[in-house]
């Protein structure tokens, strides 16, 4: 990993709140924004199993991510990235690493969740620096 994909990652992991843009088959961008935890040498975002997003990523992996305010109003530049769909395990860890990062509001927010969608409504979604 070179310098500059570091310093994203160490960027980008520290945001409260990150702005990923995923592309429809016609290729309009659509921009959305949401939390973020590191994974390792890899980002993550947690959301709904049937999301937009989610769709849109399984067809097609190519995203954007940059630092935003919880509007969506970019605070520093995009970079491109490659995203792909956790399995139950790492949905487990990044659920563990949003409740750690986020404290009681992200365990409240879990929480919620669980109850809306029960355990397996949501996935989480590793995107790697490109």
């Amino acid at each position: 990993m070179t310098d500059a994909a570091a310093d994203a990652l160490v960027r980008l992991g520290n945001a409260q709140y990150v702005l990923l843009t995923t592309f429809r088959k016609d290729g309009r961008a659509v921009p959305t924004p949401v939390w973020v935890v590191r994974d390792g040498e890899h980002l993550a975002i947690w959301t709904a199993r049937d999301s937009g997003k989610v769709k849109r990523v399984r067809r097609n992996g190519d995203v954007l991510i940059g630092p935003c305010d919880v509007r969506g109003r970019l605070t520093g530049a995009q970079v491109p990235a490659r995203a792909t769909v956790l399995d139950a395990s790492g949905t487990v860890r990044v659920k563990a690493a949003l409740a750690r990062k986020y404290g009681l509001l992200g365990r409240l927010t879990l929480w919620g969740s669980r109850l809306r969608r029960g355990a397996e409504g949501t996935v989480a979604v590793r995107i790697t620096l490109t």
